[in-house]
């Protein structure tokens, strides 16, 4: 992995962030025809709860990605006491293929399993198939039933990794 690419934490509403977010808005639009509608506040993505990770380059930032508890709530419903979900994972197109997505996907799985987190799931689609092979090839498998905002969508795809803590189902 290149050194430039380790993940450092950031929030969610840093300058870099926000470009980072615009941008993988906009790649929902083109593969989906609308944005990601689903609510994200800054609270979330902050220790305890959660964490958010960039990674760069020497030219600047170049992909983010990070994880929120799910311990009570609406957004909750048929996920486990002690999730976790990933959240905005993107890596910008000039840095894909350096192990960008993989670097902030283990930054990821660490620092909430140091949480105490016994599972992570996420929501992807069907037009992401990059995405569902970097999950796939990291352990992630089907969550079914399906979770989320999207969960009803025939495009959707969740999926669940263990990550070996206490409190793992």
């Amino acid at each position: 992995m290149d050194e430039l690419l380790t993940p450092r934490t950031a929030r969610l509403d840093d300058r870099d962030v926000v470009d980072m977010i615009d941008e993988v808005q906009q790649e929902y639009v083109r593969r989906y025809g609308g944005p990601d509608s689903t609510p994200l506040r800054v609270e979330e993505f902050l220790p305890p709860v959660g964490l958010l990770f960039v990674v760069g380059d020497a030219e600047g930032a170049v992909g983010m990605g990070g994880w929120r508890g799910h311990d009570d709530g609406p957004e909750a419903a048929g996920l486990l006491p002690g999730d976790a979900e990933i959240k905005r994972m993107y890596v910008r197109p000039r840095a894909r293929g350096r192990g960008a997505a993989r670097a902030l996907l283990h930054a990821i799985e660490d620092s909430a399993a140091a949480a105490g987190r016994g599972r992570l799931v996420l929501e992807t689609g069907l037009r992401q198939p990059e995405a569902i092979g970097l999950y796939t090839s990291s352990g992630y498998r089907p969550l079914v039933p399906k979770f989320g905002l999207y969960r009803h969508e025939e495009q959707s795809v969740c999926m669940v990794k263990d990550l070996g803590t206490a409190g793992a189902a």
